[in-house]
């Protein structure tokens, strides 16, 4: 979302989302809307790991690695489609004109030969974001620390698998940018079909005055649940309509879109959706609302200490075709969900390689790089619908 032709360094936002993910820090305002050039690595969280974490030789080592895979698979789409800057063509609708073939008159002719040029929108998306990783192996500790080759190899795979991980990890973050942006994009735009208010409008529904917090009561919460899900399942059915309800539209240049249940993407909150299931699952919570879409149980939406909330300053679209950012941070709580067309957020990876530095004769060490560009954006002219249990 940087909106730029630069590719700009991402390293000062990653790291703030990632400490808010892995919960080293309390929820605070990330500015998804642009970004600030640094000069520090990447997720860099050590200077010298083996001389701290391998002091000496002990009679057993243990190599403690595993893979990790991140969440939000879903955004991730082809870098042979949005590896470079994009342009996307929508057609507008045309106007249908009164026929002229029954107000024919005698010795007057009509012209079959008017113009009736085809109007298209035309959004560009610009911009990356560019981070490295590096790791520095020491001779000398490891010559130290190693008993022979079995474990300088063991320590060599548990080294660059963290790397994998950590790399893992910064997609992830700027996967929740993504979608983070998205949301508050949505919510400050403040428009009514896009933002529901699950509990305002079931109050509206049955006469009642219910809190986010009341509505939870065991009496009150499976009745309540069934009626969220039968909503989700109408808003779910309304965008396959070809329609101008549920997304940004240009002053001049409205678009129809249409969202198949097949192009649908729905990320439900963990804590309500495994909520509903352990409270009310054998009456009213059931697989079919959500099997025909690519669905994912989301932890948490910005910080792991703060699950149900995003704070961000969004870059959103406007009617008039220009991009704006609030001054002030918006804040989203509690979200309950999502549910958007695939095409209206998501996130490529581009030019990503690793290599090691020569080794260092003098310092007796090898540093080894990585590096990758993101890419990712949001097109709010497509469909979609953010869901607060308020």
């Amino acid at each position: 979302m940087a909106n730029t032709l630069t590719f700009d360094q991402l390293a000062t936002v990653l790291n703030a989302v990632v400490e808010q993910a892995t919960g080293r820090t309390e929820i605070k305002p990330v500015n998804t809307g642009e970004f600030v050039a640094v000069g520090q690595k990447a997720l860099l969280t050590g200077y010298d790991p083996l001389n701290t974490a391998i002091s000496q030789v002990l009679a057993k080592t243990i190599f403690s690695t595993r893979p990790y895979y991140a969440k939000f698979r879903g955004l991730e789409v082809d870098n042979q489609k949005w590896g470079n800057m994009v342009r996307k063509l929508t057609m507008v609708d045309p106007k249908f004109r009164e026929s002229e073939r029954y107000t024919l008159q005698d010795g007057a002719s009509v012209d079959q030969q008017i113009v009736c040029a085809p109007k298209a929108l035309q959004l560009n998306f610009y911009g990356a974001e560019a981070y490295d990783l590096c790791r520095t192996v020491y001779r000398d500790q490891l010559d130290s620390a190693m008993t022979g080759p079995d474990e300088f190899g063991m320590f060599i795979t548990m080294l660059m698998q963290n790397a994998s991980d950590v790399i893992e990890q910064s997609h992830e973050a700027t996967a929740r940018l993504t979608l983070a942006n998205y949301i508050t994009g949505i919510i400050a735009e403040n428009s009514v079909e896009r933002v529901v208010h699950l509990v305002t409008e079931y109050n509206a529904y049955i006469g009642g005055s219910y809190t986010s917090a009341t509505i939870k009561a065991p009496d009150v919460y499976p009745a309540f649940v069934k009626w969220v899900f039968g909503r989700i399942a109408s808003i779910s059915s309304m965008m396959t309509e070809r329609s101008e309800l549920f997304h940004t539209n240009l002053t001049g240049s409205p678009v129809s879109r249409h969202t198949p249940y097949d192009r649908q993407r729905v990320y439900l909150l963990a804590s309500e959706r495994y909520g509903i299931e352990a409270q009310v699952f054998a009456d009213t919570y059931h697989d079919n609302y959500l099997k025909w879409a690519d669905n994912e149980t989301v932890n948490f939406w910005q910080s792991i200490r703060t699950p149900d909330t995003i704070t961000a300053a969004p870059t959103y679209l406007l009617p008039d075709g220009s991009l704006t950012t609030p001054e002030e941070a918006v804040s989203a709580t509690p979200i309950f969900g999502v549910i958007m067309d695939t095409e209206a957020a998501g996130l490529t990876v581009m030019s990503q390689w690793a290599a090691a530095a020569p080794f260092n004769a003098r310092g007796g060490y090898t540093t080894y790089w990585w590096h990758f560009t993101d890419k990712y954006w949001n097109d709010f002219t497509e469909n979609g619908v953010v869901l607060l249990m308020d």
